[in-house]
């Protein structure tokens, strides 16, 4: 079933295997440095490109969440534990705070910021057969590995309807309500042998209707890539290079093996 998601006026025309792509040609420059400046030039232009697409700030915030709480998270481990260079400015034990450290935490939080977010904006509405189709026809992965990763993918929704239904049922029979630890262990473990059984049940289905066969498959629907795709691609190398050459001119270039 397709997500419910507002339409966003780019992105929806882009091949879901294209939005991969162009998320690995982004982010993986960012992964070789932890400068802060890199990461500030992207996840400005970031920001101004999301606003282009038609991510409104009420749509950012709620899609984002996770993400905008535990890049915090992660910078204040660095500000704690992170590099000690420079001015102490407090320290307990392990924890110092210093010049090297709060720049490490400025360089962590604002990277998270800028891996993270385009991960979740260009995934925002995808239909998991449209992912599937172009994993297999463009990226040719193999169709067994493909059409078995979608078939879990659609379990997906039923785990969280097997939890709820687990938990009225205990409820009506009067044990929900033993400890909160022993519930979700009782539960979980509950959850997991479904999953098992359930999962065994789809194999052997898809197994019968020649899912597993060797023979070369037909597609239903047919996955291209045009235009957009290769305007998507475009810009993501963009940002990527300008972000880069950005901190190796300002001199603040700081490659991970250093």
């Amino acid at each position: 079933m397709v997500s419910s998601a507002p339409r966003l006026r780019f992105v929806d025309r882009v091949n879901p295997v294209t939005r991969l792509a162009a998320l690995v040609v982004l982010t993986t420059p960012l992964l070789l440095t932890v400068d802060w400046l890199s990461a500030a030039v992207a996840l400005g232009i970031e920001l101004v490109l999301f606003a282009l697409a038609g991510v409104t700030p009420k749509l950012l915030v709620a899609r984002t969440w996770p993400i905008l709480v535990s890049a915090p998270i992660a910078g204040l481990s660095m500000l704690l534990y992170g590099q000690p260079e420079g001015t102490e400015y407090w320290s307990l034990w392990l924890a110092r705070i210093t010049d090297g450290s709060i720049e490490l935490a400025v360089a962590v939080t604002v990277r998270v910021l800028a891996i993270g977010l385009p991960a979740a904006l260009l995934f925002l509405r995808v239909d998991p057969t449209e992912l599937a189709d172009g994993l297999a026809q463009i990226a040719h992965l193999p169709a067994r590995f493909v059409l078995g990763a979608l078939g879990a993918t659609r379990l997906v929704g039923l785990f969280v309807e097997d939890w709820r239904a687990m938990g009225l049922s205990r409820r009506a029979r009067g044990i929900g309500d033993h400890g909160v630890i022993r519930r979700v262990a009782t539960m979980a473990f509950a959850l997991l042998v479904l999953a098992i059984r359930r999962g065994s049940k789809l194999a052997t289905a898809m197994e019968a209707r020649g899912f597993g066969s060797d023979t070369p498959r037909t597609w239903a629907r047919v996955s291209t890539v045009g235009g957009s795709d290769a305007a998507l691609l475009a810009i993501a190398a963009a940002v990527a290079a300008l972000s880069i050459a950005v901190a190796v001119w300002a001199g603040t270039f700081n490659p991970v093996w250093s």
